[in-house]
């Protein structure tokens, strides 16, 4: 049921393509370069919940940190085959650094599994993010309407939460910390399950990819 109204409410939302003001920062740079692409993900991230990776979308939710773990390993292998971990590197180098936590110099080297999961506990969303943009990125995707109204619809909720949080540290009033509250509520439940449809997303591209790139069985004729 929430899976379905979060994916109903991007629609409350222009899909126009991203302005070079939606283009700043360090999220809207990194996916402003694939913007005009033409190619895009089979599926979008509305069809999700209606597909067969649903339930592995539901999964996700379920097991949130343990997918992202087995899922950046899946891509990383497939981008480059037999490569394990050798090419991680912490949100893969997509989002720089801040402060201490710089790529590269986390110890991925000697650790790639642990920093991953490290990863995936402290940059949830970061994490899903990466993963996902490891597969555009191989394969050149494009932003379709769905990614262009989740990003105005994810930066429009995290900033009308962080505005009613602030005015209940200001105010005694109790129906502000509560519209606060539910507002967190759903901003929790919109990123639960968004990242769950851009893990199917990424889980589906990859397993059609490696399909179509198979060796295809041949009829042996006398």
């Amino acid at each position: 049921f929430f899976l379905f109204n979060n994916m109903a409410c991007l629609f409350c939302f222009s899909s126009t393509p991203l302005a070079d003001s939606e283009k700043t920062g360090r999220h809207g740079s990194t996916l402003g370069r694939y913007a005009e692409n033409s190619n895009k993900f089979e599926i979008s991230l509305c069809q999700v919940p209606c597909s067969r990776e649903c339930p592995f979308c539901v999964g996700t939710m379920l097991c949130y940190c343990p997918v992202q773990i087995w899922m950046r390993h899946r891509a990383l292998n497939h981008v480059s085959p037999g490569s394990g971990w050798s090419h991680y590197t912490c949100c893969q180098g997509y989002y720089g650094g801040c402060c201490c936590v710089q790529p590269g110099q986390m110890g991925e080297d000697s650790c790639p599994s642990v920093c991953m999961c490290l990863e995936s506990c402290i940059f949830p969303g970061l994490a899903v993010s990466a993963t996902s943009m490891v597969v555009r990125e191989a394969h050149n995707l494009g932003l379709d309407e769905d990614d262009v109204r989740l990003i105005r619809c994810s930066n429009c909720l995290q900033i009308f939460s962080c505005f009613c949080n602030i005015i209940a540290c200001l105010t005694d009033c109790e129906a502000v910390d509560q519209m606060a509250h539910i507002i967190d509520c759903v901003a929790d439940i919109m990123f639960c399950s968004v990242a769950g449809c851009s893990t199917a997303q990424a889980y589906h591209e990859i397993k059609k990819r490696e399909s179509n790139s198979a060796p295809q069985m041949q009829k042996m004729f006398r």
